[in-house]
C-alpha cells in the first residue's frame, strides 16, 4: 500500500534538518512509539504500539536510516512483528524536505506491506486514516519539541532532551483512530456523489 502525505513544520528548515538527525526525538514525536536504541550495525530498534476497537498490537523491529545532506531527504526502511497478534509489517519511506516562508514543507512517500491480522485494516482503507491522524500530532508534538529545545527554561538553561519531550507525547489511541475513520467514511461518500 502506497501513501503520500505533505505537510508544513512551522520552524525554519535547518532546525528541522537538525532534529530529524536526533532519531530519538524524531521517535518521542511519534504518537505510541517507543525509541530502543541504536543497534551495532547501525540500525536502530523500536516498538509501535496502536489500538484500533478490540484490536491491539505492538511491532517490534529494526529500521535503517540514511540521510541526504545534498537533497535534504531521509530514506528509511524498517520491519517489524507482532508477535500477540501474528502480525508482520514493512515500510520504505522517502521524506523530503523544502524551505516554505519561515516554516518547512515536509513530502512523504511510503510503501507499507502488511501481513497477518492487520492486514485487514490495509483493505478497508483504514491504515491511511491512520497515518493522517499520525503525521496531525507528530507535526504538533515536532513543534512543541523544537520550540523547547529553541527556548529552554531559565532555570535549566539546557536543551530538552528526547527523553523529556517523551512524557508529552500521547500514544495514538481507539478513539482517535475510530474518528479518523469515520472522517474518511464521510470524505469517501461526499466523493463518489460529487
Amino acid at each position: 500500500m502506497k501513501l503520500h502525505q505533505e505537510f508544513v513544520i512551522a520552524r525554519p528548515l535547518d532546525e528541522v534538518w537538525r532534529f530529524f538527525h536526533d532519531v530519538p526525538a524524531v521517535a518521542a514525536c511519534l504518537p505510541g512509539a517507543e525509541y530502543l536504541g541504536p543497534r551495532d550495525d547501525g540500525r536502530h530498534a523500536g516498538k509501535v504500539s496502536a489500538k484500533v476497537g478490540p484490536f491491539q498490537a505492538s511491532f517490534e523491529g529494526e529500521a535503517e536510516v540514511r540521510y541526504d545532506e545534498a537533497a535534504k531527504s531521509v530514506a528509511l526502511e524498517g520491519k517489524g512483528v507482532d508477535r500477540k497478534g501474528a502480525s508482520r509489517g514493512k515500510m520504505t519511506m522517502v521524506c523530503s524536505l523544502q524551505p516554505v516562508g519561515a516554516g518547512t514543507a515536509i513530502t512523504v512517500d511510503s510503501d507499507v506491506q502488511l501481513s497477518g491480522t492487520i492486514a485487514q485494516f490495509g483493505r478497508t482503507g483504514l491504515i491511511t486514516e491512520i497515518a493522517n491522524a499520525l503525521v496531525a500530532d507528530f507535526v504538533a508534538n515536532a513543534e512543541a519539541a523544537m520550540g523547547a529545545r529553541a527556548a529552554p527554561s531559565a532555570a535549566s538553561e539546557k536543551p530538552l532532551a528526547a527523553s523529556d519531550s517523551a512524557a508529552a507525547v500521547r500514544p495514538i489511541g481507539g478513539l482517535a483512530l475510530l474518528l479518523a475513520a469515520l472522517r474518511g467514511v464521510f470524505r469517501s461518500l461526499f466523493r463518489r456523489t460529487a
